[in-house]
């Protein structure tokens, strides 16, 4: 196979176009038969308003074809490569007694259990919250009337945290076993837009999601799969060490010899449980920060010179910095054309995140700009500490709102923050602060502001608040000096009218649980894996990690299937 890379032609383009591009690359006549396919395709920006797409092409034709291709073709942007094909492992000695349990039905749950499925483990999926279905409307009664349903919200539930985001897929793993690609094909397979198979920023929407989501769950029952809702894992059955069951709602005992743990980075609960019994865990560090709300058109005529991205679609952005302290400073989960939602799952605490839908026509662009958080930074030096960090940030939010998601123009918070720390004294909530420590209705935040000002585009009820005594001043501190040079990679980008919401604590688990080369923790048997397990950070690499910790079962264990067809044979 042929690989031509950095091929560029204007966005605006036909498919014959690109094929004839491809001709011209190649030197080849069309009486030549090829056949081509998108390997990925990124945008070049960089003399906007003049856009173009850059291109990497798999090309496939005969061999005495590519022979002759290669033999005059430019080394540096075409060459033959092999791609390397995604492999599952052949199957261990050992025989499993009972079909795996996994425990999460996350990116990582699913994708396990998807991948035990299909080569006949029969696994049984555990998930405390609810279906999909029941779940959307659970989130959507929260956000209209604020009843939080414990397991059924924006972090618990069929689907995982990543179900009510922008649905992101690009992923900073390395991957030299083809495991990225082929999370794509699945998604594809499931029915996701093929072109998240080339995009260099694929995203599948949230309104796209839920009903992929439940194609692998139907894809999982139809290989002998078992998917159980409001099924809480409370305890460990062991003997010696080893895992012999979990205990379901505190009565129930289900009996396992292998048990992969793909619980979400907020099922804080379940952190206490395995603590308490001695699993072996370590505080890991992540960073918390502030949504921050544009208009989108602002963010397109920054990112591509133009305020109509016309068939591009909602520009999105990527920013770093560091700050005076060596703190990092970066955006996190940027959602174009989307909303900041209320993604609180315990009373009186308070989380936020950003969601997009597919198309992305939201008015607003949002992202997180968050700031490393280091150990020394949490209250203790507690396997859990990272926890109760997390927590001390969201009850504040929590409190500056009343329940309701607190908002601040960015300008009100840097002259609060700024008079605050200047002074030595600590601000009251209701000193001359204009709508900075103001509470009002949601309907009134744009008084303060001028003319054309930004109405937050939230899921959830919200308010104007006082937000910068919510987060360590450290925090705080590098979070403007981020944001300050953010405003010089994109115009306004830290205007006095920026939007602010709090507070985003959930961008990482605040836990690591420890697991060996086999992937296995200190209680044998048990498989931390995935996101809240500490080993990913966004749906594809959690995904990834849940389709290696299926392949550590099987290089392990044979199906009990085969245990009943030698039972039979026998």
């Amino acid at each position: 196979m042929i690989r031509i890379q950095q091929l560029t032609l204007q966005t605006e383009h036909t498919r014959g176009e690109l094929e004839a591009r491809i001709r011209r690359e190649l030197r080849i006549g069309p009486g030549e038969s090829i056949s081509w396919e998108i390997r990925r395709r990124s945008l070049d920006a960089r003399k906007k308003p003049k856009l173009m797409f850059s291109y990497t092409i798999d090309v496939s034709a005969s061999a005495r074809l590519e022979r002759k291709i290669c033999d005059r073709a430019d080394g540096r942007r075409v060459s033959l490569v092999k791609e390397q094909v995604y492999s599952f492992p052949e199957a261990g000695n050992h025989i499993l007694n009972h079909p795996p349990v996994i425990i999460g039905t996350g990116p990582a749950g699913l994708f396990c259990g998807l991948m035990l499925a299909r080569y006949g483990y029969q696994p049984i999926l555990l998930e405390q919250g609810m279906d999909v279905d029941r779940r959307c409307r659970d989130v959507e009664t929260f956000w209209k009337s604020g009843q939080l349903h414990p397991y059924s919200n924006v972090q618990f539930g069929e689907g995982g945290a990543g179900t009510f985001s922008d649905g992101k897929l690009n992923t900073l793993v390395r991957d030299s076993e083809g495991r990225n690609r082929e999370v794509l094909r699945l998604f594809v397979e499931a029915g996701a837009d093929p072109s998240i198979l080339y995009d260099s920023k694929p995203h599948i929407g949230t309104d796209k999601l839920v009903e992929i989501v439940k194609t692998i769950r139907k894809q999982i029952e139809a290989c002998g799969g078992v998917v159980r809702f409001g099924a809480k894992v409370t305890g460990f059955v062991r003997e010696q060490n080893k895992i012999t069951g979990v205990i379901i709602n505190e009565t129930e005992q289900l009996p396992c010899e292998a048990a992969v743990l793909a619980i979400g980075h907020s099922a804080r609960d379940t952190f206490q449980t395995l603590y308490e019994q001695n699993l072996q865990m370590e505080a890991k560090e992540f960073a918390v920060g502030l949504r921050v709300e544009h208009s989108q058109e602002a963010i397109n005529l920054s990112q591509y010179g133009k305020a109509d991205p016309g068939s591009l679609g909602a520009a999105s952005y990527k920013v770093t910095a560091k700050a005076a302290d060596g703190r990092g400073v970066y955006s996190f989960c940027m959602c174009p054309g989307g909303y900041v939602v209320n993604a609180s799952s315990e009373e009186g605490h308070l989380a936020i995140n950003g969601m997009s839908y597919s198309g992305r026509s939201g008015t607003h662009a949002n992202s997180a700009i968050v700031v490393t958080v280091k150990k020394s930074d949490f209250p203790s030096d507690h396997p859990l500490a990272g926890i109760a960090f997390q927590r001390q940030i969201e009850e504040a939010a929590w409190q500056a709102g009343n329940g309701k998601i607190p908002v601040q123009r960015l300008g009100d918070f840097r002259d609060v923050f700024t008079r605050r720390t200047n002074s030595g004294v600590r601000v009251s909530r209701t000193e001359d602060c204009n709508i900075s420590c103001k509470r009002t209705e949601s309907s009134d935040i744009t008084a303060a502001g001028k003319a054309g000002s930004l109405t937050p585009s939230v899921k959830g009820a919200y308010v104007a608040a006082d937000l910068t005594q919510i987060l360590p001043e450290k925090i705080t501190t590098a979070f403007l000096e981020g944001m300050e040079q953010f405003s010089r990679m994109i115009k306004g980008f830290a205007d006095r009218d920026t939007l602010l919401s709090a507070v985003e604590s959930r961008t990482s688990s605040p836990v690591r649980i420890l697991r060996d080369a086999s992937f296995q923790s200190s209680l044998r048997g048990l498989y931390p894996c995935g996101e809240g397990a500490g080993y990913a950070g966004g749906i594809t690499s959690a995904a990834m990690d849940g389709m290696r910790t299926a392949e550590a079962i099987r290089t392990c264990y044979r199906p009990l299937a085969e245990k009943k067809e030698r039972n039979i044979e026998a």
